[in-house]
């Protein structure tokens, strides 16, 4: 099968399309033919081997996994022994572990779910990393009705999945994007939207229930100038292409250890996608009150490109590898 893979760590130049072996089945595992695959800053990690703490999962020299690629969306055509929950035939997203910018990957059952009729591969492809990320940031957030939420990077693959949420859960939402992204951030169900090339988060005082931090990139000093004395922050990812150790990651580790003595609450978040977070999201996805935005489409040999314009923000909301 035909597979865009590599063989050392490094920029998108190390990436080769190959044809590489389809993965075996585990007895707790589907085949996927996949339709299309999501690109997130996860894929650029597992790239570029940086920060390079995260080489302590993935592999200290190369990637365990050559094969790029994580959220995933396609079509079962084989199943395990012990799979219960899909039978070939079924569309399904999810991600994989075997990399999805590929004509197949294998996937473990409680990481997919069925994709809702109503959105296509590419849109199902974007949705679970991001998706989910968003879908953990307002739980932790304590988002809810009636609740003021200010939202960084809210153009981007979480933030227009925050937004959608947010909104969808009652909350009022205030995004925070560049200048070319605040129409869309706006159309996404914004109640106001803060450019950050003319004015700081701060710019309304400590009025914010919520703060959610997906861009990164900001002091927490700052955050907390805009959060109420009682609100709650939570970060999300970590600028993960500033700083070769940690890469920004070391602001979310810190959280838990910070938060005892501040008047606010300080989450940092991580998600895992379980068939659990993609159902709540299924719902969501089918009524159309979120839905995935794709900034561009790459076929499987420009897989490079998708990474190279993902790194350089060149984008609003998910890049996708359609296969």
């Amino acid at each position: 099968m035909k597979a865009i893979a590599q063989d050392a760590y490094g920029s998108a130049d190390v990436l080769q399309l190959r044809d590489v072996d389809p993965p075996p089945v585990g007895d707790r595992e589907v085949l996927l033919e996949v339709r299309a695959a999501g690109v997130d800053p996860g894929v650029w990690i597992f790239m570029t081997g940086r920060p390079y703490a995260a080489r302590l999962a993935f592999g200290l020299r190369r990637p365990n996994v050559a094969v790029r690629g994580l959220d995933v969306a396609g079509v079962v055509t084989a199943v395990g022994a012990r799979v219960t929950r899909f039978r070939p035939g079924d569309e399904v997203y999810g991600t994989c572990a075997t990399g999805s910018f590929a004509e197949q990957a294998t996937a473990e059952e409680d990481r997919l779910a069925v994709k809702p009729a109503a959105i296509s591969f590419e849109q199902a492809a974007v949705t679970p990393v991001s998706g989910v990320t968003a879908l953990q940031s307002l739980r932790d957030g304590g988002v809810r009705a009636g609740r003021r939420v200010l939202i960084t990077g809210a153009g981007g693959g979480v933030g227009t999945f925050a937004v959608q949420l947010a909104k969808a859960y009652g909350a009022s939402v205030t995004g925070v994007c560049s200048t070319g992204k605040a129409d869309l951030v706006r159309s996404l169900g914004a109640d106001d939207v803060i450019d950050y090339t003319r004015h700081e988060v701060d710019r309304d005082g400590p009025v914010y229930d919520v703060v959610i931090d997906t861009a990164g990139n900001r002091p927490l000093s700052l955050l907390r100038r805009a959060a109420t004395p009682r609100g709650t922050i939570a970060l999300v990812g970590g600028g993960h292409a500033k700083g070769r150790i940690m890469g920004g990651f070391q602001r979310q580790l810190a959280a838990p250890l910070l938060s005892p003595f501040m008047s606010q609450r300080l989450r940092g978040v991580t998600a895992r996608v379980r068939a659990e977070e993609l159902a709540e999201l299924s719902v969501l996805l089918e009524s159309g009150q979120v839905t995935p935005v794709i900034g561009h489409s790459y076929p499987l040999t420009d897989a490079a490109g998708a990474i190279r314009d993902l790194s350089a923000g060149r984008y609003p909301g998910k890049l996708v590898v359609t296969i």
